[in-house]
């Protein structure tokens, strides 16, 4: 009974399960499940290729290429592996031949020869440009140091390409279209998508639908001969169109979740970035980038094509999308070339495009594998098992059902309407034996064409491809399809502060500098030395920019919102950006860590003075500082009383919900400063004895609706906690603005932490605090990651948000990783789930709704099909076995099929979600896929559908009065009527399936249009099929009280719906309740490693 609900027989008890008790398992065993199960995989984010082979071995399935087209191709993955292997191989080999060849010109150099390479190489001419893709690629492929110096290094370049490499590209439409034509467009050839006519060959491909033709082919052939043309060619005729009516139906509905999900895959590689044209930052799409752009580069960005670095502070390039060895390179000056696909990380700088789409090593790479984008979601694997166990069931009855079938026939018990036997020994022809036999094999296949659920995985297909399209609008990109669902059952989220709950629109309200509190906040005019070095620290420690257009209004500021707000209060103190950087030269960057909670940058002033400044966070940056500089430029001593002024001061700000930022500086002496590349790359900040500057407040407002929010998944079960960089208490005063606290009361020890008390913890005893915590403060990304698994070792389902690089790891290792749209580096991106395009917590929540909304649906289409598979099969079983009949004959069970399968699929699951679902709790992820209510429902409407029409199949010709015309018009009349009373409870039972928990079924049903369509549609063709198509369905026309009796039969299934519903069902699963198999069961399981 287990195995039918989704879960797997051989499990441990409910008190056992990850979200139905309070044990504490390590991950592999949350993750993996119970290994006797090969349908019970409860994650498959990280599931191993061994794990995915034994649930398809064990499934049940008619038609493996339609069953498996939305999972993973495990071989098309090993081949992926294998082209992977030999395209690196190949650039390293091509490298290693430079190598050597430059070790060779060094040994002719010391005077064995002639100077390989002497002269400069010759340019091809590309239009308006003198050297041509194939130099360009030749170079960064080759990573070529010798030719780029022979063309004058990067600057020689860029005079090449017409590229200024402060301002960039001109950028106007012309320019940009010269240097496509000359150097080609960042995209790659792809493989077609598969047209519409191979999906009707996928759906052709179902075994019991080719059985069926060959019996209807079969069929043709006999009715022909004995009948004639005219006559005979109706029963194999009828039963190929109902085939080729169901391949088609089929084929349409697959075709187009293929369009929606290609529509999908292209959003998911549009990256967006920022690039300098005409000396200013615009932001741009990935496949709008040309050969001449200067592309600023940050911790955490995918480098976007191939190119040459032109500036560069610490840069480190994870270079294994490339070359497949998880090693950092370090570029500079000696080795400057960028690989398009490659990854920041760490460092910044700017780089010079000189190559993209096919003409980089990644475009190549790309367009020589098939991209797969298919994968397997826990529900669709728990489906399988269901559709195998039901299968299974229907292929037993469809056996019995052939065997009785065959029997009574052959025994001479199955009789025509008019009395006389349809088979008697040595006296029936063999062609009508055989013509017999078909039409009885006809309907044994129809019956496993009903029983076998093969649409039933594919629901989830279905409906996971039409909730990613509806989640666009939603601001939510889906980057994998199990997170969609994952997400229902998610059980908490951490969500970042800054951005997320707060709007990321940050102001500069409160200021101390000089000692002093400064109102308005930029008033600095009497300490001009203190704001000459503010000046110079900001304009210089910054990855942001400030553009000037000409006329000198509406200055545009680019950079995070941090750095955009502290720019903004420089401007308005007196900084002249461009000037600012201008009087002194960066000798050195240590960019902003996370871990560390500051950046730093050494430059040279004209008069050849070092200077080192830092930035970060308030109360760590305070702690390295020795002195300040009052409000007369004089340096003065940090003492404690000052030190502690500035303290309260901090927890003031913090205290109204700011951000507190601190500016230090420091002078050097410059004979310290290392002179060589190699050492300045290795040296390390100085970071003591600091002279404060200032220390600003920055205001970033809670977004508006986040308490509202908030308060929605708490009624929703879902716990929320805030985990963020920022000072614990800006963090708390935040937490209580946002709901997340319920007042400071509620700040207690055990619910409002820091960073690094957590990280000191065992084990256990982050296990034992990580229920209680709301708010982490001061955390680092580390910190993070600590709270993902000691919440998942706790059983729950844990949803996280990240933005940086370093988040990368939590986002990973979360069952659904949610990375910022806006602000998240690509390499939080890639190491997610879904991407919340706005960075609003709302669309979070709105996740989860959509979460819930999947397996919800999946549950209708469950309900709904298993009451017409019950009904159907207990109607031909028992009229099969009693009387030798079937009131049910193939071309109408097809149509059942249709509107059972693919119709009903597109119906149920397709329904949006409703704020009803935020009223329960999260959905185990091993709870029964059909739930005592379901089992309620389908009972109910099954029973009473099978007791109408087994009353009609055996007393139906008294009841409708049809004693007195021909016995075998009125058996035709009786099916007729029996087969559209089936057809139309169906029509009334799917709004019954609706709401399977609510009494209103018809609350917001004229909003999908989709269902209305599909009714609509449903009832017009079985009007045509009963009055217009009898010869095809072996019907007949039906009279205006006989239609009237048909809808009665199907309306008393409303209120026969919501009288059940008044029945009370046990809360322990159906499952549950056969202790004796259960302990059995666990007695043959392996004691699970606590």
């Amino acid at each position: 009974m287990s195995f039918l609900n989704g879960s797997s027989p051989h499990r441990n008890p409910a008190e056992d399960d990850i979200e139905a008790g309070p044990l504490s398992r390590h991950s592999s065993d949350v993750d993996d499940g119970d290994s006797s199960d090969p349908f019970d995989i409860a994650r498959t984010k990280h599931a191993s290729i061994d794990r995915l082979k034994r649930w398809r071995q064990a499934a049940l399935v008619l038609n493996a290429s339609r069953r498996f087209r939305y999972t993973l191709d495990l071989k098309k993955e090993e081949e992926k592996k294998q082209i992977l292997r030999k395209i690196r191989a190949h650039a390293q080999a091509i490298r290693a031949a430079y190598l050597f060849k430059a070790a060779g010109g060094q040994r002719l150099e010391q005077g064995q020869g002639p100077v390989s390479g002497d002269t400069k190489p010759a340019l091809t001419s590309t239009g308006e440009f003198p050297i041509g893709p194939e130099q360009l690629a030749s170079i960064s492929r080759e990573h070529d140091t010798a030719s780029l110096q022979q063309y004058g290094g990067v600057a020689g370049v860029s005079n090449l390409l017409k590229t200024d490499l402060e301002k960039g590209v001109n950028g106007d439409d012309a320019d940009l279209l010269r240097r496509r034509n000359a150097f080609g467009s960042n995209n790659y050839p792809r493989k077609k998508g598969r047209s519409f006519m191979m999906f009707m060959w996928d759906a052709c491909k179902d075994l019991t639908l080719v059985i069926l033709m060959v019996a209807a082919a079969a069929s043709l052939a006999l009715g022909i001969k004995s009948e004639g043309i005219k006559e005979g060619w109706y029963d194999g005729g009828s039963i190929a169109f109902a085939v080729i009516l169901v391949i088609v139906v089929t084929a349409i509905s697959d075709y187009k979740q293929s369009l929606q999900f290609r529509d999908l895959n292209e959003e998911k590689r549009n990256i967006h970035l920022e690039v300098i044209r005409g000396g200013r930052r615009v932001e741009i799409s990935i496949y709008d980038l040309v050969v001449g752009d200067v592309i600023p580069l940050n911790i955490g960005n995918q480098v976007p094509a191939d190119g040459i670095l032109i500036t560069g502070h610490s840069l480190s390039i994870d270079e294994s999308s490339m070359t497949g060895e998880s090693k950092i390179v370090h570029k500079d000056s000696k080795d400057p070339f960028l690989m398009s696909g490659c990854k920041v990380a760490d460092g910044s700088g700017t780089m010079l495009v000189t190559g993209v789409g096919i003409n980089t090593e990644w475009g190549l790479l790309m367009a020589s594998i098939s991209e797969d984008t298919g994968e397997e979601t826990p529900l669709q694997v728990r489906l399988n098992g269901v559709a195998t166990f039901i299968g299974i069931v229907g292929l037993s009855v469809a056996v019995l059902v052939l065997i009785v079938l065959l029997a009574r026939y052959f025994s001479g018990h199955t009789e025509n309407a008019n009395g006389t036997k349809q088979f008697v020994a040595g006296k029936t022809r063999v062609r009508d034996a055989v013509d017999g036999a078909i039409k009885i094999i006809t309907v044994a296949v129809t019956i496993v064409v009903v029983a076998v659920p093969e649409g039933l995985p594919l629901a989830v297909t279905l409906t996971l491809a039409y909730s990613m399209r509806k989640m666009m609008a939603d601001k939510a990109l889906v980057r994998r399809l199990s997170a969609c669902e994952t997400m229902g059952s998610a059980t908490t989220i951490c969500s970042d502060k800054t951005g997320t709950l707060t709007m990321n629109k940050m102001t500069i309200v409160e200021v101390y500098a000089g000692g002093t509190k400064i109102d308005p906040p930029h008033q600095l005019e009497s300490s001009p030395k203190l704001r000459s070095l503010l000046i110079e620290g900001v304009a210089q420690n910054t990855n942001g920019s400030v553009y000037v257009p000409e006329g000198g209004n509406d200055v545009e500021v680019s950079g995070s919102p941090t750095e955009k707000a502290i720019l903004h209060w420089a401007i308005q103190v007196g900084m002249n950006f461009a000037t600012a950087r201008s009087e002194s030269s960066i000798i050195h960057v240590f960019p902003f860590n996370s871990e560390k909670k500051r950046g730093g940058v050494a430059i040279q002033t004209a008069d050849s003075d070092v200077h080192i400044h830092w930035k970060g966070a308030a109360e760590i940056v305070l702690a390295c500082c020795t002195g300040y500089i009052d409000t007369n430029d004089q340096l003065m001593e940090m003492d404690e009383e000052k030190m502690t002024s500035f303290r309260e001061a901090i927890e003031n700000m913090a205290a109204d919900s700011l951000r507190c930022v601190a500016i230090a500086y420091r002078s050097y002496e410059k004979e310290k400063v290392p002179n060589n590349e190699d050492l300045l790359a290795q040296w390390s900040l100085p970071d003591d004895e600091l002279v404060l500057l200032a220390i600003v407040g920055i205001k970033d407002p809670c977004r508006p609706g986040v308490k509202e929010s908030v308060q929605l998944c708490q009624k929703a079960g879902v716990k929320v906690k805030m985990v963020t960089g920022d000072n614990v208490k800006t963090a708390k005063a935040i937490a209580v603005e946002c709901g997340i606290l319920g007042s400071y009361a509620d700040a207690t020890e055990r619910s409002v932490v820091e960073g690094k008390t957590f990280r000191a913890l065992s084990d256990a005893e982050r296990e034992e605090i990580a229920d209680t915590i709301l708010v982490m403060g001061r955390s680092s990304p580390n910190d993070k990651l600590l709270l993902v698994q000691a919440l998942r070792r706790k059983g729950h389902v844990v949803a996280v948000t990240g933005d940086g690089t370093n988040d990368a790891p939590a986002l990973h290792e979360a069952d659904i990783g949610l990375a910022m749209g806006i602000q998240g580096t690509e390499v939080a991106k890639e190491s997610s789930d879904i991407i919340i395009l706005d960075d609003n917590f709302a669309s979070v929540v709105k996740v989860v709704r959509w979460g819930r909304s999947v397996y919800a649906n999946i549950q209708k289409f469950i309900q709904f099909q298993l009451t017409v598979n019950v009904a159907a099969l207990v109607i031909n079983v028992v009229a099969a076995v009693s009387s030798g009949e079937v009131p049910l004959n193939a071309v109408q069970l097809l149509w059942v099929n249709l509107i059972m399968d693919t119709l009903g699929a597109l119906a149920l699951a397709t329904e949006p979600p409703t704020d009803h679902l935020m009223d329960r709790s999260p959905v185990g992820r091993r709870e029964p896929l059909i739930t005592n209510i379901m089992w309620r429902n389908l009972l109910i409407q099954a029973i009473y559908q099978v007791s109408v029409l087994l009353v009609l199949n055996f007393r139906g010709i008294s009841i409708l009065g049809l004693e007195h015309e021909q016995t075998e018009h009125a058996t035709k009349e009786k099916n007729t009527l029996i087969f559209n009373a089936f057809v139309i409870c169906q029509i009334f039972n799917e709004f019954n399936a609706r709401k399977p928990d609510e009494f209103n079924i018809f609350k917001g049903v004229t909003k999908n249009y989709l269902f209305m369509g599909i009714i609509a549609f449903t009832v017009v063709l079985q009007v045509i099929i009963v009055e217009f198509l009898g010869k095809f369905t072996t019907t007949t026309r039906l009279n205006w009280k006989q239609w009237l009796i048909s809808v009665a039969i199907g309306f008393i299934g409303w209120p026969l719906a919501v009288v059940g519903k008044l029945i009370p069902v046990p809360a322990t699963p159906i499952n549950n309740v056969f202790p004796k198999f259960r302990r059995t069961s666990k007695k043959k399981e392996p004691e699970t490693s606590q």
